[in-house]
């Protein structure tokens, strides 16, 4: 797989990465462990960047960039990421996008934390609440 990461958004990740940090391409939709959602009506559309200082097995699958970044993914990510990705940044925010259009236009930039207790709180509500709340 691969990214076009464009100069914008390289400027505005040279602020946010500490060098040598590795970055997980994750869905932030309720279906990743590092959403701190618990379930949303918008699966697959709703992405984040994870900064890690370790590699995550569980996000083994290399993204090559042209940014130089250690980027990876997941295998479920994998389905909703096509041909052409792109990651720019406009208006402030991380845009990722594909040859199908836009996958993200707010596309999120995280350090990898365990959930806090509010966060695991929220999580359970919302998988409760489930079909109801879409």
């Amino acid at each position: 797989m691969e990214i076009t990461i464009k100069p914008d958004a390289k400027q505005y990740l040279a602020q946010k990465v500490p060098a040598g940090a590795q970055i997980l391409l994750a869905l932030d939709d309720g279906s990743s462990k590092y959403s701190k959602l618990g379930g949303s009506c918008a699966i697959g559309n709703k992405f984040q960047l994870v900064i890690t200082e370790a590699g995550d097995p569980d996000y083994a699958e290399p993204i090559d960039n042209d940014a130089g970044l250690t980027l990876t993914t997941g295998q479920p990510e994998l389905m909703y990421l096509g041909h052409g990705l792109i990651l720019d940044y406009r208006l402030g925010m991380l845009a990722l996008r594909d040859d199908s259009g836009v996958l993200d236009g707010a596309v999120t930039v995280t350090e990898a934390a365990p959930l806090s207790e509010e966060d695991k709180k929220r999580r359970e509500e919302m998988t409760t609440l489930g079909g109801k709340i879409c």
